[in-house]
This record gives structure tokens, sequence and C-alpha cells, in this order.
């Protein structure tokens, strides 16, 4: 039997969430445009590997991983799901990291380096973010 998602009354903001060009993202990429690099956006490198951007002069495939989404050791989740689709969640955010491990495998095996932000560095300092993703 297929599980299928429950409405619950937080279903419409979490339905709502952009994936691309977030707020986190759009900080760094101004960060690094401020400071001389130039980036492609959302360029697919293989099958399942597809960076919010790179720097292909450098030969760089940047993630930006939300805190939530991405589960951060210091800002992630840190009780279980509870309601209706609390198993859901668990087995979607173990998906979410399995598959930023494939995509950075899959980038480092094609010649990329991987650099993967979390959004509180972003948050808390884009330049030094964008220095990070540069000194990589």
């Amino acid at each position: 039997m297929v599980e299928q998602w429950v409405s619950t009354k937080s279903s419409p903001s979490l339905s709502g969430r952009k994936s691309r060009n977030t707020t986190p993202e759009v900080e760094l990429r101004r960060a690094l445009h401020a400071l001389g690099a130039r980036f492609r956006l959302h360029r697919r490198l293989g099958p399942a590997s597809a960076p919010d951007f790179v720097l292909p002069g450098r030969r760089i495939a940047v993630w930006v991983d939300g805190c939530y989404w991405h589960s951060c050791p210091e800002h992630g989740r840190r009780k279980r799901f509870e309601g209706p689709n609390a198993d859901l969640w668990t087995a979607k955010m173990t998906r979410t990291r399995e598959r930023d491990v494939l995509a950075t495998q899959e980038a480092e095996e094609l010649g990329w380096t991987a650099v993967r932000v979390w959004e509180h560095e972003i948050r808390a300092d884009p330049v030094h973010a964008a220095l990070r993703v540069l000194t990589t």
C-alpha cells in the first residue's frame, strides 16, 4: 500500500516554498558577483547532479542547502516528526540527505569541485561564504 500525504494546517505554507532563487542563494550569488566571480544557474552536470549554480571557469559546483530541508547539524530538526505524515516526512528528509551525497559524488567524479554552503552561513556573512566558495 502506498501512503498518501494528508493535508494539514501547515500544508499551504510548506507547499509554497521556493526551491530555486531562494534568498540565501541570491545573497551568495550577489556576494560572488561583487568579488568578480561569474556563474551559470541551475546547470545539470549529470543525472543525479544539479547544483544551484556553477562557476565554469573554476569548475566549482555550488549547492545552497537550507538548514531545515537538508538537516543542518546546528539548525536542523532535532525532534521526531509528529502527526499523520510523520513517516513520510522522515523518509523525505532521509532521501534528501542521500541525494545530496550522490550529487556531490557525481560532480566530483565529473571533475568538478563540489561546495555545499549552509543557509545559516550565508545569512551570517554572505561575503565570507562567497570567499569560502572561491578558496575551495
